[in-house]
């Protein structure tokens, strides 16, 4: 007898309220999920990801990067870009600076946290947008945003090709926008994929599926920061109702580490190689609560991995 039979046959719930609609939607390829691992800041926990992921048969579609554009060397962008393209996985590095990390004084006050998300004055927007163009010149086809101007203008510079057609524009959870509307003006501005809140309830998570079509991007471990939530336990139902999902691995209890650089490396690496292991503990979840899921091979339609210009990895 399984747990929710003894559950039932006891006369007591195993869910918490009725179950949320199903979603039909689908990758490009026809799959429900991929797999996202974040916080990878540079060459060398890039190496260290896929090494781990090799070791425990980990499937990584698509790696991110939160330190920002800026703050990677050009070698360190061609090695990154080499790397994404042999694989293949998509590389997606942050556009920054952002107000937080800027001179004014709003963004670290304690009621203004969204704040440090945004691009402050016309030349952060500017600064944000180089770091976007620097991305694609070596390569790149992936960045994360946070501000609504920046995806509004990077989206227009795509479409008069400023930007390469192939460009694809990943929502950081910092953004923040939560419900079906919000989200859905997120889509119709250019973004290809949207970081959801870490604290949607499964019903929430329904609901804007409904709303929109592009890929949700959901932590299944959540940084500190983000609330530390660990819903290893939900990640059926995640994959269930927000098809096409990127099942995103956080680590609680962990340093935030930006901005990184090779003073954190050994940090980074050692977390990177835990995130991947995170991902074994839930992908095995997965298989054993939704064994017909479907994900994708490496270099799917839809993922944008780097088209790198005579980079080699090192």
């Amino acid at each position: 007898m399984s747990v929710r039979e003894f559950l039932r046959a006891s006369g007591m719930s195993e869910t918490d309220g009725p179950a949320p609609a199903t979603s039909e939607k689908r990758f490009p390829d026809g799959a429900q999920y991929r797999v996202e691992i974040p916080s990878v800041e540079g060459p060398a926990v890039l190496a260290a990801v896929l090494d781990e992921a090799r070791a425990r048969d980990v499937r990584v579609h698509r790696i991110s990067q939160g330190s920002g554009v800026l703050l990677l060397t050009d070698d360190e962008l061609s090695d990154m870009a080499a790397r994404g393209a042999a694989e293949p996985v998509e590389v997606s590095l942050f556009a920054r600076p952002l107000a937080g990390w800027g001179t004014g004084a709003a963004a670290a006050a304690s009621g203004a946290g969204a704040v440090g998300a945004q691009a402050r004055g016309a030349e952060q927007l500017a600064q944000c947008l180089l770091d976007i163009e620097r991305a694609a010149n070596f390569g790149l086809r992936s960045v994360l945003i946070t501000d609504i101007g920046v995806l509004a203008s990077a989206a227009r510079m795509r479409e008069q090709d400023y930007l390469p057609a192939d460009m694809q524009f990943k929502i950081s959870v910092q953004m923040g926008l939560a419900n079906p509307a919000a989200i859905r003006i997120a889509q119709d501005l250019g973004a290809n994929t949207y970081n959801v809140p870490t604290d949607l309830s499964l019903a929430q998570l329904a609901e804007i599926r409904r709303a929109v079509d592009i890929p949700l991007d959901i932590y299944v471990e959540a940084p500190d920061d983000q609330g530390g939530f660990v819903r290893h336990y939900e990640i059926a139902e995640l994959v269930r109702v927000a098809a096409p999902v990127y099942l995103k691995f956080g680590l609680r209890n962990a340093p935030n580490i930006y901005p990184s650089g090779t003073h954190l490396e050994g940090t980074a690496v050692a977390l990177g190689r835990e995130r991947v292991r995170r991902a074994r503990i839930g992908l095995d979840l997965l298989r054993r609560f939704a064994p017909d899921a479907i994900t994708s091979e490496l270099g799917a339609a839809g993922l944008a991995v780097p088209s790198p210009v005579g980079a080699v990895a090192k």
